[in-house]
């Protein structure tokens, strides 16, 4: 878990502490914190710079004194939810190369998923996500990465389906960290449009898709009044319709394969992904490889 001195590190641990799979994997709070450099130091013994940097050190103890209380704080969410204290461990560490360069290396020391906040709100209106939250976006492409917004818990979760290995793979990751839990599944299938033989064929080449998620589910540990599956048509756009879905329908968590060409309908996954981790600010969106 990517923490800092924000909201958003309560927000992360109190949502991944609601998935009891996680309670069972070592939990990592792993921050960085922007140190002054050492150069800075060297200027004490200059009258001219002696009080400005008397001023930057009482601001680098009070910043680490307030990152340290926001990470034991999400610490102690993890704590009171059952992780057994051994399971969590706190990292903070000063940066290196930047925040979301230090995270991508910290993350291929064998992690199996990384959750960081979301943030940002777009002059035109429109949610963007934090510089960091885009590094990781762009760059992670080789565990999951689940984006968590502001008072968001798993709630429904929703995944999109369009037949390629990516949204399989989707499939598979909810399967693994959510079966036998009593949370409610549905799989969801956007046809954009087009001539009515061309959506009918689509449909019940999507059923097979369907039927072959719902097993995997299935043999996971979820009961088949658990999950549910709807085809959308006649939309103008697919992440639009999926995040209006998961609105209509209440679900807190949306799951996406990053990127994936669907032999179905020639559908590149990666933009459409990318939009819904846009569009759908007030869901939590997991994006698996």
């Amino acid at each position: 878990m990517a923490v800092d001195a924000s909201d958003y590190s309560f927000e992360i641990a109190k949502y991944v502490s609601e998935i009891q799979y996680f309670q069972k994997t070592e939990a990592v709070l792993f921050s960085v914190f922007n140190k002054i450099p050492e150069s800075y130091y060297d200027l004490k013994s200059n009258p001219q710079y002696g009080k400005r940097i008397r001023n930057i050190e009482a601001w680098e103890l009070q910043n680490r004194t307030s990152l340290e209380e926001y990470v034991r704080g999400a610490e102690r969410i993890l704590l009171d939810a059952g992780f057994p204290r051994d399971n969590v461990i706190v990292k903070i560490r000063e940066r290196e190369k930047g925040i979301a360069r230090d995270i991508l290396k910290e993350a291929k020391a064998g992690y199996s998923a990384v959750a960081v906040g979301r943030k940002g709100i777009s002059k035109l209106g429109g949610i963007v996500l934090g510089s960091v939250a885009t590094r990781l976006l762009e760059q992670l492409v080789f565990v999951p990465l689940i984006v968590v917004g502001k008072d968001t818990g798993p709630g429904k979760i929703l995944i999109g389906v369009d037949g390629s290995e990516g949204a399989m793979r989707a499939v598979d990751y909810v399967a693994t960290t959510l079966g036998g839990s009593e949370f409610e599944v549905k799989l969801v299938n956007v046809i954009r449009g087009g001539a009515e033989d061309y959506i009918e064929d689509a449909k019940r080449e999507i059923e097979h898709v369907f039927d072959q998620a719902k097993d995997r589910l299935k043999k996971s540990g979820f009961q088949s009044n658990q999950i549910k599956t709807t085809i959308i048509t006649d939309v103008h756009s697919r992440a639009g319709a999926v995040v209006e879905e998961a609105r209509q329908g209440k679900y807190g968590t949306i799951v996406i394969g990053r990127r994936g060409l669907s032999k179905l309908q020639e559908f590149f996954m990666g933009r459409v992904s990318n939009k819904i981790i846009q569009l759908a600010k007030e869901k939590v969106v997991w994006v698996m490889n």
